[in-house]
């Protein structure tokens, strides 16, 4: 419906010549645009846990079509953003054919893309996904969130999201988003491009990743030390000042950086909580932002 409606306020501009008057249709067209930027939560849900879910079953071929379709769409969004961008710089007869273009083409391909998906899309996940499954469908969807212009679903029952059971793989350590070997995760923690050293509750070290080109030395004779003892005493009551701000909750992170030699090194101190606020302990994570502060611009393609 928005989509049409910003196609008839398109169709009203271009036989407006009164500036006041057009400037009032293009005011219309901007809100909107703005309410169908939320039109992203929609196909994020599907790219992210219905076409997963449909995959499982064997379905792949219509989730690949679709995905492409979104990004068809979101180009021509991104297009019409630009138009709007560039209007001062166009002529206002120019202004109207490219809006009329590429509203005509974002009408056409978003009523295309929505017949698929309520005439072989959703009855396909209708007829291969099983009750359960949608139990666990509806509890990422709510996490994703909805368009604003959509009804708010109907609240699902306590417990619900609970019958999804799934599980565990032997050798596997269960997370709430997915299984992980220990070397899996050990390799990953090494792999991250930071630094990572972990402090328990009573401020003893308890972790530190072995990163190929680590930046601060950490032998594992620091394991089980107070992290007081590991600072130099000009920095204790820094370090304790941290600690004790985030064991209170009085502070969600602490954020240093340095110069060492000809890089600059970022320093992050974050508190870990459990699933209830509990203070389980403080994660320090280092980074070499020297290149990362050269970035410029985009980079889309790959070397």
């Amino acid at each position: 419906e928005l989509v049409s409606e910003h196609n008839s306020i398109v169709k009203r501009l271009v036989n407006v010549e009164d500036p006041k008057v057009a400037d009032e249709e293009i005011k219309g067209l901007r809100d909107i645009e703005e309410k169908l930027k939320t039109e992203e939560s929609h196909y994020l849900r599907e790219e992210n846990v219905l076409f997963p879910h449909l995959e499982k079953h064997g379905i792949k071929e219509p989730p690949a079509i679709m995905w492409m379709e979104h990004d068809k769409i979101r180009g021509l969004k991104k297009s019409l953003q630009n138009i709007h961008a560039n209007r001062q710089n166009m002529a206002i007869q120019e202004f109207k054919e490219a809006l009329t273009k590429i509203s005509d083409s974002i009408l056409e391909t978003v009523s295309n893309h929505f017949y698929k998906e309520n005439n072989i899309l959703f009855p396909t996940a209708m007829r291969v996904i099983g009750e359960d499954e949608w139990m666990d469908i509806r509890s990422q969807f709510d996490e994703l969130g909805y368009c604003s212009f959509t009804p708010e679903p109907a609240k699902m029952e306590i417990g619900t999201s609970e019958k999804v059971v799934k599980e565990t793989t032997p050798g596997k350590v269960a997370f709430e988003t997915g299984e992980l070997s220990l070397e899996e995760i050990e390799q990953i923690f090494n792999t991250l491009p930071v630094d990572i050293t972990y402090v328990d509750k009573d401020d003893t070290v308890r972790y530190y990743s072995q990163t190929k080109d680590r930046i601060f030395v950490r032998t594992k004779a620091v394991l089980g030390r107070k992290v007081q003892q590991c600072h130099p005493q000009k920095s204790l009551h820094a370090v304790n000042k941290i600690l004790d701000e985030f064991r209170n909750g009085l502070r969600d992170s602490a954020d240093f950086w340095i110069r060492l030699k000809d890089r600059l090194i970022y320093i992050r101190y974050f508190p870990v909580r459990g699933r209830n606020g509990e203070y389980l302990g403080c994660l320090e994570v280092t980074q070499d932002i020297t290149d990362i502060k050269k970035l410029e611009g985009e980079k889309r393609l790959l070397d």
